[in-house]
């Protein structure tokens, strides 16, 4: 990030980067699994041919719990004959009809896939056994703007196990912090292309990573759906929250649109072109070494480039989880990471939350506990992806910025070779120092060695491989003359500097253009 508002940052206003949406998922552990259930019901003395008309006792008065609340906040309960339907759309339309900027603003009712435990008889053995299957069932939206934490919904499942869902918004919270300190702004959507305080408004998502989650979410449980509690005494149920998903915006603010639109296409381009799948790893946080990764690789690496009403949107899939960059509302360039699959990445602490227990790294869990880490993990993703970008925009011409790799170059006394960008042995080797692992990674001589000459790469032959370490080392050499790569302090491994990579892009760049672009652009 820090590079790119360097290098532009007489036209970039400032960025922030903060939670965007999240969903939060609240279960009841015993509950939620037959083990659990099976004791319940053996301690209660409920018996399995009984279990229809208990399980349906109980969503009966969840549903009657939920009219009763809807009229006594004088809000419409609303039957949606369709799932399809968008849900939050018609909330705005309905909050705008009623003039409600805060509080309750109405409940719907529709029906929608859920797992639920049934009743089935085993042939085999001729008794009665309790599963959990898909299925379908009513599931009660409330939809409200909160004064604290803005616009959102909670959503019921009203059979058993009754779990529920909580949408949140970290923008639209933003909002609500910014008017209770009188910070003006211009928000359009989910973002804000105007905020008249940037460093305030950091601050202030920064403050929201502070939260109490399990009491946030329990009271908005509460208060949303006051009866779902009290339908289990024996024990009382006692929600267990996780974020199924979330999302965490950074957005660069331009001065201008025409700014950004500029250099959007540029952005895209050089995105599309680098988004080899060891370069998207590491933007992930994954280690890739030689263009391989450690430990197991992803099934699917997926990059998709497509054109919306709002802008321009490129996103990259690895196992579930996703990241994407969109020019939105005019002038902001919004890097976006979404988090589903959260094993994919590791948090430091005590295993099982035994404190007796050394803490180490673990894979990350979806509870809200490692909600901090999920921050950090997000915010790393983006930043990782805004430097790579940096390296696509250059003010400089081509000539200017590719031009001295063409001529002899002095170094520690000696003269060493041009280069020639374009020639077979040359651009080959270019395009491995370009490789995207490489600018955040690096890379070292045996890498190399086995992009450059990998019919020999695995030569058992001692001599073969000593005289081919020793001409990659004369071409490390070279690039270091030229000034494209430095060693890193103590290790064998070589970096790119600032300008190997505005230089292998620029390269890149050229020779993906067609002639027809390059003289438009000319002209």
């Amino acid at each position: 990030m820090r590079e790119l508002m360097e290098l532009y940052g007489d036209r970039i206003v400032g960025a922030i980067s903060g939670w965007d949406r999240v969903r939060f998922r609240g279960t009841v552990r015993w509950l939620a699994s037959l083990r659990g259930m099976g004791s319940y019901m053996g301690a209660h003395g409920i018996l399995l041919k009984n279990f229809g008309e208990w399980a349906a006792g109980i969503t009966s008065t969840l549903r009657r719990a939920c009219a009763a609340q809807a009229d006594s906040l004088g809000i419409p309960l609303r039957y949606l004959d369709r799932a399809g339907i968008d849900k939050e759309a018609l909330a705005r339309q309905i909050a705008q009809e009623r003039g409600v900027d805060t509080g309750d603003i109405c409940m719907f009712s529709v029906v929608e896939p859920c797992v639920a435990p049934l009743i089935k008889g085993d042939r085999a053995s001729g008794h009665l056994e309790l599963h959990m299957a898909p299925r379908k069932c009513i599931f009660i939206y409330h939809y409200w703007n909160d004064p604290v934490i803005g616009f959102g919904h909670t959503r019921l499942q009203t059979w058993l196990p009754l779990s529920v869902t909580v949408c949140l918004n970290g923008r639209h919270w933003l909002e609500r912090q910014l008017l209770a300190e009188s910070v003006p702004y211009v928000k359009d959507d989910n973002c804000f292309p105007f905020i008249a305080d940037l460093q305030r408004a950091q601050q202030l998502l920064g403050e929201q990573l502070r939260t109490n989650w399990p009491a946030l979410l329990t009271g908005l449980l509460d208060r949303n759906c006051p009866q779902v509690r009290s339908v289990f005494t024996d024990p009382p149920l006692q929600y267990y929250w996780s974020a199924d998903e979330s999302e965490w915006a950074t957005d660069i603010t331009f001065r201008s649109a025409a700014d950004l639109d500029r250099l959007v296409p540029s952005l895209l381009r050089f995105g599309l072109i680098t988004a080899q799948s060891p370069t998207v790893m590491r933007f992930f946080g994954r280690k890739v070494t030689g263009g391989k990764f450690q430990g197991q690789a992803p099934d699917e690496v997926v990059s998709d480039l497509r054109r919306r009403y709002e802008g321009i949107r490129l996103k990259h899939w690895v196992n579930r989880n996703s990241l994407k960059m969109y020019n939105k509302a005019g002038n902001l360039l919004r890097i976006e990471p979404t988090i589903n699959n959260t094993r994919d990445f590791k948090v430091f602490r005590h295993p099982d939350d035994d404190p007796s227990r050394p803490a180490s790294w673990q894979k990350m869990r979806k509870g809200v506990s490692d909600l901090h880490r999920r921050a950090e993990v997000s915010e790393a993703c983006n930043q990782r992806y805004a430097e790579h970008l940096a390296t696509a925009l250059s003010l400089e011409t081509l000539q200017q910025t590719v031009g001295p790799l063409c001529s002899r170059v002095r170094r520690y006394g000696r003269t060493h070779r041009a280069l020639n960008p374009w020639g077979s042995d040359d651009a080959k080797l270019i395009a491995f120092i370009a490789r995207g692992e490489n600018h955040i990674n690096g890379f070292r001589n045996r890498d190399l060695r086995q992009w450059l000459y990998p019919a020999t790469a695995g030569a058992t032959d001692k001599e073969q491989r000593h005289r081919d370490a020793g001409r990659v080392t004369r071409k490390l050499r070279l690039l270091r003359a030229h000034g494209l790569i430095r060693k890193a302090p103590r290790t064998t491994r070589y970096l790119l500097t600032a300008k190997g990579r505005k230089t292998t892009t620029a390269i890149l760049a050229a020779s993906a253009a067609d002639i027809k672009r390059l003289l438009e652009i000319a002209a």
